[in-house]
């Protein structure tokens, strides 16, 4: 059974158009990352597959309905929002207490054995908290539930780059076991590339690509071209093409290296860059046809 699946998901706010046809697909024991501009849709993406909003289309997460059967769901579905949600008054001996009543799958003792790995202790208050020491706490709450499904949208915002670099850390080493899903909205697309089984970007509404990390290995090529075969590169239709300080770059989609190699120095494209190329590619056709 597919952890979700999505079909002609559409959702509007007054004559805003959030989500114009969603199709996706997320199997079992894979890391989602949603790549998107603002506005794109990612964030409302996330909030129908928790039940949070209204829609029109198909969707079924972990074989519910999130719309008649949230209360089950929601025994399986874990979720940290961009901003922390923890009560600033609230101990986080207190916190650890409220999750241990209130969620049948918490382990209070991998909750602790997780905060003991950390600078935050048990008396202190969530507002005497760093932003960091929060966002290590509702990781070590979230992460002691045996959950199914893990949404996360934009979880490090505001952090620095030791607390993001932990963060993932600790999702993949201590979380993640192959066998729960894990889907992640960020800007920060570099951090977050080398946990990725799977990635889809979201433009105005829509997605604009859904590929599996390995895929994206096999097809996706960047060329940086010496300028005398920058003609000849150019005749096999690159999808892309930037200058850097070193010559021309173009990005093929599905080309065979063999045809490549002798144009210049061959890369496999990051995930942003990729990214940089079909949204803003998309973005300039949408403009010039305005």
């Amino acid at each position: 059974m597919s952890s979700i699946v999505a079909r002609g998901l559409r959702k509007s706010f007054g004559k805003t158009v959030a989500l114009d046809g969603v199709d996706l697909l997320v199997e079992p024991g894979r890391i989602l990352g949603l790549i998107g501009p603002n506005g794109a849709g990612k964030s409302t993406v996330l909030s129908a597959i928790l039940g949070l909003t209204a829609y029109q289309g198909e969707l079924s997460v972990l074989g519910r309905d999130p719309r008649t059967q949230r209360d089950s769901l929601m025994c399986d579905v874990c979720f940290i929002a961009d901003v922390a949600v923890l009560p600033r008054w609230i101990r986080v001996s207190q916190a650890l207490d409220y999750v241990a009543g209130v969620h049948p799958r918490f382990d209070r003792a991998k909750a602790e054995a997780l905060l003991a790995n950390t600078d935050i202790r048990r008396n202190s208050k969530v507002r005497q908290l760093s932003k960091g020491m929060v966002t290590q706490l509702h990781l070590a709450l979230i992460m002691a539930i045996d959950a199914r499904l893990l949404v996360l949208d934009e979880p490090t915002l505001g952090l620095d780059i030791l607390y993001r670099k932990q963060f993932y850390d600790m999702l993949l080493n201590d979380y993640f076991d192959h066998s729960r899903t894990i889907v992640v909205t960020t800007h920060q697309v570099e951090e977050v590339q080398y946990i990725l089984t799977d990635v889809a970007f979201m433009n105005r509404g829509r997605i604009a690509l859904d590929c599996r990390m390995d895929d994206f290995e096999r097809r996706y090529l960047e060329v940086l071209v010496h300028p005398e075969h920058l003609a000849a590169a150019r005749a096999l239709r690159p999808i892309h093409e930037r200058r850097s300080f070193g010559g021309v770059i173009l990005l093929f989609d599905g080309v065979d290296r063999g045809r490549l190699g002798g144009f210049g120095e061959l890369r496999t494209p990051s995930v942003a860059d990729l990214f940089v190329a079909v949204i803003g590619d998309q973005a300039a056709t949408q403009k010039a046809a305005a």
